[in-house]
């Protein structure tokens, strides 16, 4: 493996680039976490190099879904950061028995002020332009980190579920992204979608203004079992309806995947907030 940096090639916008999927939400406890390590291995059974980013730096569960014990965390990466290329950061990897390697958040919250958008930047960039795919955990919300990783993401999905205040905090989220320009990158996906509620599935399009949200089914003892013994469901459980959808989910992801590219620094979240409201005084 060679000494890959960004910066040795004189054309960066010139070099291949990995699709990043980060997996978001306007509430806890709808299964972020278990969507994005199940994602991950399923995409890995498609002969594609994975990586997941933990990017929950207080309290990520990544490692317990998948019963890694970390030797290395995205801390240890950092006190080296002004050295890192691909090959040491490759090593600072831990890696999953399905293949999947993981950068795992930090073993203390208090060390999640060691996270720079900064350090993400160079992190990520390298991480891309190895891995074909490279899956972000995000925090629950639309905090700093969360929204410089969604505006560097290709593909952001937001999980929710049936409940009505999570219905209410997903439509408020997808509203600020749409504001923020990032409506597009949105693919909606209901966790849980055929348990008991008021709400029904097929209401969900209409709340959420989403005209293809991706349906996950309801299946608590699987999902809970698997967290629990920190096996990814699609590995030990793949003909279960809840593996299917996932396993469904990963074939269309890599069917639709265009090859990306390095492209030139694009304006910040704060220009692109001016400019817009420059454009509507301008309207006014």
């Amino acid at each position: 493996m060679s000494n890959q940096t960004l910066n040795d090639n004189k054309n960066p916008s010139k070099i291949k680039r990995g699709e990043m999927i980060s997996i978001s939400s306007a509430k806890g406890g709808v299964g972020k976490t278990m969507l994005a390590v199940n994602l991950a291995v399923a995409l890995s059974k498609r002969n594609k190099k994975i990586c997941i980013l933990d990017a929950d730096f207080q309290f990520g569960d990544v490692s317990l879904a998948m019963d890694i014990q970390a030797t290395f965390s995205i801390k240890d990466i950092i006190e080296g950061i002004d050295r890192i290329d691909l090959d040491a950061l490759i090593s600072s990897l831990n890696l999953h028995d399905s293949g999947v390697h993981v950068l795992s958040a930090p073993d203390r919250p208090e060390y999640a002020d060691l996270v720079t958008t900064s350090v993400l930047e160079k992190i990520l960039d390298l991480l891309l332009g190895y891995f074909d795919y490279v899956i972000v955990d995000t925090e629950v919300g639309l905090q700093e980190k969360s929204l410089f990783l969604i505006d560097k993401t290709d593909t952001l999905l937001i999980v929710t579920n049936l409940e009505m205040t999570t219905l209410k905090n997903t439509k408020l989220m997808i509203e600020t992204l749409d504001v923020l320009g990032f409506r597009d990158k949105v693919q909606v996906i209901v966790n849980r979608s055929d348990m008991e509620s008021v709400i029904q599935a097929t209401d969900v399009p209409g709340i959420l203004n989403e005209t293809s949200p991706i349906y996950i089914p309801n299946d608590f003892q699987t999902t809970s079992q698997s967290i629990n013994i920190g096996v990814p469901f699609v590995s030990n459980r793949a003909r279960t309806d809840i593996a299917k959808a996932i396993y469904k989910m990963a074939e269309q992801v890599t069917s639709r995947r265009e090859i990306a590219v390095f492209e030139p620094p694009k304006p910040s979240l704060l220009q692109r907030l001016l400019r817009k409201t420059k454009d509507k005084e301008g309207q006014a």
